[in-house]
């Protein structure tokens, strides 16, 4: 975008970002070390609300009922633009950053093996050198940084948007750690369904007296068996898959109460709600069959991701702006060993952004943050944080976390947030075009959430976990406190 005033702003904001990446590595390490799960990101919130009110920020926390979500607002007027971002780590993937092979730091205990702790630093970072441009440029409008607990189980955004959070916003930036830099338009992502099935029965002796019983686990299993035979008439694009979270007590005891955890995946939020029906209908005839009975209990539903074509380019463009990171003989042969250590090609890191490109195809995963992108235009911020050909939730993907690759690629998803708020702030005529835009690609659709208008949100959701490791963890806490400057 062109104009004297939005380059000199970006070039500030660059700037201050550059001076400033020690306090972005000593924030995104510091959240790497608290690996925290969904619901319990307590010390990551406290952190990112702390930084955000020393900076102008007004914060509100506790949004929706959600004790380690917040709202940080500051500027007035319009347009109005949202940075979200998630911050939660993963069960069981505790894992060393800059070691190529696996090797826990406490063993058994949750950590970040995606990158969601870059995120919320991108977000954090990007969102300060704003509020300082903003104020000494003059630059109308608001920024609203929505941090939003809990990705891993798709839990807060629906929440967020059902209850007004997005209602005043003209554009939502969504930034995500991937191995290259990026910004993609069209359905991304699927939707989803997350659902407990519990059953009941009657406990009993299991060798003098099984007669008295009825098998709350054998209602379970024959539930899981009907679905994996469903499986052969799903159509294309569909997925389910499931955990057992409670089966029983002792082998001599017939269990009175068990659960599985199940999610239910489709491209569109129609397509989920037949899988779950049909999951339903097995859960009925295993009950039939046992003597049981079962309830059901949506943790959370959410839309694919929309990512507006508009503002994908705008994204793009300034990532242009900015280039790839260089890499160091270091950094490559370090992605290379972890590359080899996981069994994965190794290419080693991108020396170059990524071309855009027509829309993007649809992926079976999904994020809480789709709901937002059918409310308001949205854009995601790929990033390169992290080394290519690795899977998520696994722990080499855990190991590149607090090193200069992921620093490096942190502060580049930074700029490109501030660049692309900028373009924004400083010309009205790109939000017509991006109104435009997603007015074309939502047209016919209304969107209702998939959870239920009273839904509360899961407060005590990985509490124990969390207060099982969280002791032996605090001991690999970083000490050092990020300080983010003045804008010079």
């Amino acid at each position: 975008m062109s104009g004297t005033r939005p380059m000199r702003a970006k070039r500030r904001a660059f700037a201050y970002l550059d001076a400033n990446a020690e306090a972005f590595r000593r924030l995104s390490d510091a959240i790497f070390c608290f690996g925290e799960l969904g619901m319990q990101e307590h010390r990551s919130a406290e952190l990112m609300c702390a930084l955000l009110a020393e900076h102008g920020f007004e914060v509100e926390r506790n949004p929706s009922g959600f004790a380690t979500g917040f709202v940080a607002t500051t500027g007035t007027g319009r347009p109005v633009i949202a940075i979200h971002t998630e911050y939660d780590a993963n069960p069981t993937n505790s894992q060393r950053s800059g070691v190529a092979e696996r090797s826990e730091i406490v063993e058994g205990a949750p950590g970040h093996c995606e990158g969601h702790n870059v995120n919320a630093a991108a977000m954090v970072a990007a969102a300060i050198a704003l509020a300082g441009i903003m104020r000494a440029e003059g630059l109308p409008g608001r920024l609203k940084i929505v941090g939003a607990p809990a990705e891993e189980q798709l839990v807060s955004r629906p929440y967020f948007v059902r209850d007004g959070y997005f209602d005043e916003v003209d554009v939502a930036l969504h930034p995500h750690i991937l191995d290259r830099f990026d910004s993609e338009h069209g359905l991304i992502q699927c939707a989803a369904m997350s659902v407990d099935f519990v059953f009941h029965g009657q406990p009993a002796h299991a060798s003098a007296a099984p007669w008295d019983g009825r098998d709350a686990l054998d209602a379970l299993v024959l539930m899981d068996v009907a679905l994996a035979q469903h499986r052969e008439h799903m159509r294309p694009g569909l997925s389910m898959h499931r955990v057992v979270t409670a089966g029983g007590d002792q082998p001599n005891v017939i269990p009175a109460r068990t659960s599985a955890w199940w999610y239910f995946r489709g491209p569109t939020a129609e397509s989920v709600a037949p899988l779950f029906e049909q999951a339903r209908k097995c859960a009925e005839g295993a009950c039939l069959m046992t003597g049981c009975t079962f309830e059901t209990r949506i943790r959370a539903g959410v839309w694919p991701v929309l990512l507006d074509r508009t503002v994908a380019r705008v994204i793009h463009d300034n990532i242009a702006e900015i280039g790839m990171p260089e890499w160091t003989a270091a950094e490559q042969d370090f992605a290379r060993r972890l590359q080899k250590a996981a069994g994965k090609g190794k290419d080693g890191l991108k020396p170059a952004i990524t071309p855009f490109k027509g829309p993007a195809a649809q992926i079976m995963a999904s994020n809480d943050c789709g709901d937002v992108s059918w409310k308001v235009p949205m854009g995601r911020v790929w990033f390169p944080a992290n080394v290519p050909n690795l899977p998520f939730h696994h722990w080499a993907a855990g190991a590149a976390l607090c090193t200069p690759i992921a620093h490096k690629g942190g502060l580049a998803g930074a700029k490109a947030l501030a660049g692309t708020v900028i373009d924004y702030l400083c010309h009205p005529a790109l939000l017509e075009q991006t109104k435009a835009s997603f007015a074309e690609a939502t047209a016919g659709v209304r969107y209702v959430p998939l959870i239920e208008l009273d839904q509360a949100p899961p407060a005590d959701l990985n509490r124990e976990t969390m207060e099982r490791f969280r002791p032996a963890m605090e001991a690999h806490y970083r000490p050092e406190r990020p300080q983010f400057g003045s804008l010079a």
